[in-house]
This record gives structure tokens, C-alpha cells and sequence, in this order.
């Protein structure tokens, strides 16, 4: 199993969630500290220079004005893991199309990025959460369409070695398309894309890329996945390689329970202080009609869901490594299998030597095991354990509040 180790790079300095309306889009940053911010990006980059010596590849991301993640431009992260690193793969999932204007100069960033780091660049693309519609100063209507059109330009882009072309689409026009440099990889770096339904993952099966879901739960990984499982196999006529599907979830491992559940605790501010304002997380066209729906019912309240609670639904492994490989492989042969773990191992005021000994935990004594769960994968097999298993049930989607939205 290909392990990704993640983090969204936040800032917790955070003032008490009563005295702001939203995290996301509306916290002034006069509540940032350049000086702290500073020591915060280079205690991330150590990080994941950390998790490349313990033989881990490495995610990023980018959101925008907020505080839980701190790298508005992925490029500039990336490019300078690039440089540092000289192993790992690098996963960008990813580059919000929807929100850019340019999709050529995607193009290019990314083509330099695989340049630089002599072809180890993973490139995913996503719509971008909600709240960053009114950041990036666009609609959210009819977002998913852009995004396809932007991929398709973009992979146009990288392919075309004979001069220039010409790109007519229904949102983006472009003359004179030559970019300079190209990929490194050819025909192009591998493509990954985020989905979050069975009905999202048919253009991303049908193109073969790889379907990442991030925090879906027991609640809902089966319907993911078997949809992509089954628009590959329509597409393609043979099953979906596990290396298609990946699934991030939030990861601590401690040497013993109670301190595992310590750096678990800390790992729920990524969860917990998601508040949002409905009139950034619900914004109009974003949503289909009948979600958007549900936004305008009460909120309901309510405690955040515990570290037992979200490690129940599959959102969290956490325990000492016996412990958390059992919980990742009761996950993993739930989900029916994939190939590829995203785990976010820092969050909120988690120290680096907490997420460091974690990571050194995971790799020494639970990703060997998972590598041989994987190897031992038998697709017939898989299918027919999924089918004895009744689906598990819970009272909400997850346990995720609905202003979490990926």
C-alpha cells in the first residue's frame, strides 16, 4: 500500500470560535503572525523531508483565506520539495480548476514541477471546496463542467510536442497553446482526482485516473468505490486495479493507547473547528438542489464527535500500531480494497516530534503489513467477503458535521 504522508499546513493560533462567525473566507488576519507563520512553514517542509526518510511520499494541498491550511499557491510548496527531496513522489490534490481562470498556466506549473523533480509528480485536480468561491471571485455554478474542460486543456497542453494549438471550449478560450517546458513524464504525470459519490467517479474511471476519497467513512466508501469499480470495468472491460482508489484518513500511532488517543484528540482540529457560515459553504449552483436543501434546516448542534466516535466511522485510526493496523485492514477489506493511503498526521497544535514519532511508528511496524495485506489481494475473493458483510449503519453521514464540506 502506497502511504502519502499529509498535512494542510495550518495555523492554530487561533481566538476562541465564539467570537467568529467562520473560519473560512471572513477571519481577519490580523489574528496571523508572520513571525509564527514562518516558523510554522519551515517545521512543515521538515516534516515531510521526515516522512521521505522513512520512505513515505508526500501530499499537499492549497485552500485559500483560512486558517486551516496555509499554502494558498501548492506550486510554491512544491517546488521547493522538488528541490529538497530526492525520492519521494509528490501528490498535489490538488489544483481547485473551477476557481483558476488559466488552465494553460496549470499547465505549465505542473510541467515545470515534474521537470524539477526529475518526474515524480502526481497530479490531482479538484473543484475546490465551497467556501472559496467567493475567494476566487467566481460562480459556483455549473463548477464540475470547468473542471473537466480545464483537465482536458491541460492534458492537451502536455501531450502537444508539434507547435502550437488553438482551444475553443465553452469556458475557456486560448490561443497560441506551446507550453514550455514539458512534463518530464510521458505522456503525462499521472492524474488523480477527488470524488466524493458514486456518481462522481464515472469520468474519473472511464479515464482511468485514480479516485481519491478523503474522510468518506464505513457510511459511505462502499457506494464510492463499487461506483468506480463499476464504471472502470464498463469502460475498460477488466477490473479496477487497487492503485486506482485511495482513501485518506486522519492517522496517529503511539507506542501505547493513551498516548496514541493524546495525538488523536489533536488530530480532530483538523475536523473540529471547520465552522462555516452558510453563505460561504452553501454557495448558489455549488451544491445540487437537493443538498443545497439540507442547508436550510437547523444546524441541530451538538457536541463534535469524539476520537472513538470518528474512529467508529473510519474518519480515524488511531492506537498503538497492532491496534491501528487492525482497524486500517478492517477499513480496507470493507472498502472492497485500494491501493494508495493518504494519512494526514498533523493537525492543529500537534508538535512535529509527535507526528514524527508517529510516522516513524507507522512505518517501521504497520506499513509493512499493509504492503503484505496488499500483495495478498484476490479480487473474487474480496468481493465475495464484501457481499457476506452487511453494509454497517450510522445516525448521519459519517459523524461529519454538514459545514465540513471536501
Amino acid at each position: 500500500m502506497q502511504t502519502w504522508f499529509f498535512t494542510e499546513c495550518p495555523y492554530p493560533y487561533l481566538p476562541d470560535s465564539d467570537t467568529y462567525e467562520s473560519i473560512r473566507v471572513s477571519l481577519p488576519n490580523k489574528h496571523y503572525d508572520p513571525r509564527k507563520g514562518a516558523d510554522l512553514y519551515h517545521m512543515y517542509l521538515d516534516m515531510w523531508l521526515e516522512a521521505e526518510s522513512l520512505g513515505m511520499d508526500l501530499m499537499l494541498n492549497e485552500h485559500h483565506q483560512t486558517p486551516t491550511c496555509t499554502v494558498p499557491a501548492v506550486p510554491l510548496m512544491l517546488s521547493i520539495l522538488a528541490r529538497q527531496t530526492t525520492r519521494a513522489r509528490l501528490l498535489v490534490l490538488g489544483n481547485p480548476l473551477a476557481n483558476r481562470n488559466q488552465p494553460v498556466r496549470v499547465a505549465e506549473e505542473m510541467a515545470m514541477i515534474d521537470v524539477l523533480s526529475r518526474g515524480r509528480l502526481e497530479c490531482g485536480f479538484v473543484r475546490g471546496v465551497p467556501y472559496e468561491a467567493a475567494a476566487a471571485n467566481i460562480s459556483a455554478f455549473r463548477g464540475s463542467q470547468r473542471v473537466w474542460e480545464a483537465h482536458d486543456l491541460i492534458l492537451k497542453a502536455w501531450t502537444t510536442h508539434d507547435g502550437p494549438f488553438n482551444f475553443e471550449g465553452r469556458f475557456y478560450t486560448h490561443r497560441q497553446v506551446n507550453i514550455w517546458p514539458r512534463p518530464w513524464q510521458q505522456p503525462h504525470p499521472p492524474v488523480w482526482v477527488t470524488v466524493g459519490s458514486g456518481p462522481s467517479t464515472a469520468p474519473v474511471a472511464r479515464r482511468g485516473h485514480v479516485g481519491a476519497v478523503f474522510l468518506a467513512g464505513y457510511q459511505n466508501i462502499r457506494k464510492i468505490f463499487d461506483g468506480y469499480r463499476q464504471a472502470y470495468r464498463d469502460a475498460h472491460g477488466r477490473p479496477a486495479p487497487l492503485d486506482r482508489l485511495a482513501y485518506c484518513a486522519l492517522v496517529h500511532v503511539g507506542e501505547t493507547s493513551a498516548q496514541a488517543r493524546a495525538g488523536a484528540e489533536q488530530l480532530l482540529w483538523y475536523l473540529n473547528t471547520s465552522k462555516g457560515a452558510p453563505q460561504f459553504s452553501n454557495p448558489p449552483g455549488y451544491h445540487p438542489p437537493a443538498v443545497a436543501a439540507q442547508f436550510l434546516k437547523p444546524a441541530g448542534g451538538g457536541a463534535p464527535a469524539t476520537v472513538e466516535e470518528q474512529m467508529a466511522r473510519g474518519n480515524l485510526f488511531a492506537g498503538t500500531p497492532d491496534e491501528v493496523y487492525e482497524q486500517i485492514k478492517a477499513f480496507w477489506e470493507y472498502s472492497g480494497g485500494f491501493g494508495h493511503l493518504l494519512m494526514m498526521g498533523h493537525a492543529g497544535s500537534m508538535t512535529s516530534e509527535a507526528s514524527m514519532r508517529s510516522m516513524a511508528l507507522f512505518a517501521r511496524e504497520v506499513r509493512p503489513r499493509l504492503n503484505a495485506l496488499v500483495a495478498g489481494y484476490d479480487e473474487s475473493e474480496m468481493r465475495a467477503r464484501r457481499e457476506a458483510e452487511p453494509d454497517r449503519q450510522f445516525a448521519d453521514a459519517g459523524g461529519m458535521s454538514r459545514d465540513f464540506v471536501r
